[in-house]
């Protein structure tokens, strides 16, 4: 009985300690959703990332589950402005888009925005170039970034249950 209380107690111990471990199982849930849904998905990401460019400049991409939906969400920017424009991932027209003006969204908007002004080619065309590297993978997020002073725009890939991140520059 001693052994197993002190196990029971390293065990909670570790878990306080490394709270990751409490959520690793809802992340995999979560990805695993986010896979199924993203290659059942009638709209690609590129196709997301065209469609937006009615409300500006496409700086980032991607496709979330919110509140158990699937949604496509594209960052513009026009100007000083900054967008959250969203896309029907059956129809590929924009549903909405909704002015970001404050908090993190406005931090990464304008991160990815400073990415993009360096940049010589377009999230899309950055896009397809991984996408044609690794055939039966779909996008599931573009996000641009500088490295060393240089833009470059990550990518993450979904094939059933195998992901990964590959890096395109975008100079």
């Amino acid at each position: 009985m001693k052994k197993r209380t002190a196990f029971l107690g390293l065990l909670v111990a570790s878990l306080a300690a490394s709270p990751g471990l409490w959520s690793r199982t809802n992340q995999d849930k979560d990805r695993a959703e986010l896979a199924k849904a993203v290659a059942e998905a009638k709209v690609s990401l590129g196709q997301a990332l065209s469609a937006s460019t009615s409300e500006g400049k496409t700086i980032s991409g991607k496709f979330e589950v919110e509140e158990g939906k699937l949604q496509l969400s594209v960052y513009t920017a026009k100007g000083d402005k900054f967008s959250e424009v969203i896309v029907d991932n059956n129809t590929g027209k924009v549903v909405k888009a909704e002015a970001i003006t404050s908090g993190e969204d406005l931090t990464a908007a304008k991160a990815q925005s400073e990415a993009m002004a360096k940049a010589k080619q377009s999230l899309r065309a950055a896009l397809a170039k991984v996408l044609k590297g690794n055939p039966g993978f779909r996008a599931v997020s573009v996000f641009p970034s500088l490295k060393d002073g240089h833009p470059m725009a990550e990518v993450t890939l979904t094939k059933g249950d195998e992901w990964k991140t590959v890096s395109e520059k975008l100079e």
